[in-house]
Order: structure tokens, then sequence, then C-alpha cells
């Protein structure tokens, strides 16, 4: 499982996360992002072009050595600084108060210790700094939570360890963030794959 998860995993998320019909979802997501962002779950870049002007650096955390690797040619085409400054999304190696906004997509569902990474999210941000996220995650539909429930042994597998049935806005406000906007809603695809939490949380 190493291997893979070392050199397929990355290259699978870079193809299905890098679909073009998910470009407004970032481009939305994106939108708020202003002064020092810390992008949490970089991967290949994805979001790169999508950062606003307002941005004024982006510290990306980033497990996967390939992942940055396939970002390279993202880098090479923003002019907003970027470095990678973090392995784990569970022990961030930032000071207290260190970032005005925070930015996740399709990150939560596969951070083991999700709670941790949310109050280590906190714990950097400035005092009513923002968290931007789009995540997929529990259905609003419970007869599609059943088939995320069946589902989800499986995903965890195939997928580097990503959860189908995390409820993204509970684990964000048991987080003590507070929540400014909330959508909720299926892209295309499988449901049981694309219910989708947009939002904007604020960190107290």
């Amino acid at each position: 499982m190493g291997i893979y998860n070392d050199q397929i995993v990355p290259r699978i998320v870079d193809v299905a996360c890098g679909a073009k019909f998910l470009d407004p979802q970032r481009k939305r997501v994106c939108a708020g992002l202003h002064g020092r962002v810390v992008e949490i779950g970089f991967g290949s870049g994805l979001n790169a072009p999508f950062y606003p002007a307002a941005v004024q650096s982006i510290s990306a955390v980033e497990p996967a050595d390939l992942g940055w690797k396939l970002a390279a040619g993202r880098l090479a085409e923003t002019a907003v600084p970027i470095e990678r400054a973090g392995l784990d999304g569970q022990s961030l190696p930032f000071a207290d108060n260190s970032f005005d906004t925070a930015l996740s997509t399709w990150t939560m569902c596969t951070i083991p210790d999700i709670a941790t990474a949310l109050a280590e999210v906190r714990r950097v941000l400035v005092p009513g700094g923002t968290l931007h996220f789009v995540e997929h995650g529990l259905a609003p539909d419970p007869k599609v939570q059943v088939w995320q429930h069946r589902l989800n042994p499986i995903q965890k597998v195939i997928a580097g360890g990503c959860h189908l049935d995390r409820d993204i806005r509970g684990l964000v406000e048991t987080a003590g963030f507070g929540i400014r906007d909330i959508a909720i809603f299926y892209e295309r695809g499988p449901k049981f794959l694309t219910a989708l939490t947009f939002g904007v949380a604020v960190s107290p």
C-alpha cells in the first residue's frame, strides 16, 4: 500500500479533482482569500489559477512528494508566492495567529484526525480569520447516506484513506468555528461521491 498511496493515489487525485467542471467551485471558494493563506492539502496545486490578487502568499501543507512534483507547472504560472511549508495538517509548523485566511478543498475527507487538524487551523488563524472550504462528505439525503456508509470501507482503501461520510459542517462547527456561509448540494456524478459542502467559517 505504500507504493500505491505514494505513487498512484496522487495521480488519481490530480485527474479526478482536476476535472474542469469543478473549476467554478474552486473559483468560488478561493474568491474571499486574502493576505497570508495556509492551504491544507495543497495536492497538485489545482487551486493556484484561482488565487485572487488579495493573496500575499500561500503556505502549502502537502504530505505527498509526488503531488508537489505534479504541481510544478501550476506553480510556474502563478504570480503568488507559494512555498511547501508543512507535511501534516494535524501538526502545523506555524506560530499562533500566523495567517489571515485558510483554504481546504477536497481534503477533510482524508486527514486521519480531522478534529485535530481543524483545531490546528484555528490556532494558526488570526482572530476573525476565515476558513474557506469545499469538500465532499455526508449527503443530505438518508438513502444516499446508507450507501455512503456501506461503501466507505472500500473507498478508504482505494482512495488513500478518503471517507465518503464525514459531516463536514458538523466537524467545522465542533472545532469552534462560526459558519458565515454554507451550501450543501450535489455536483455532477454519483450522489454518494459528489455531495459537496461549500462554506466560509470564522475563527473566534
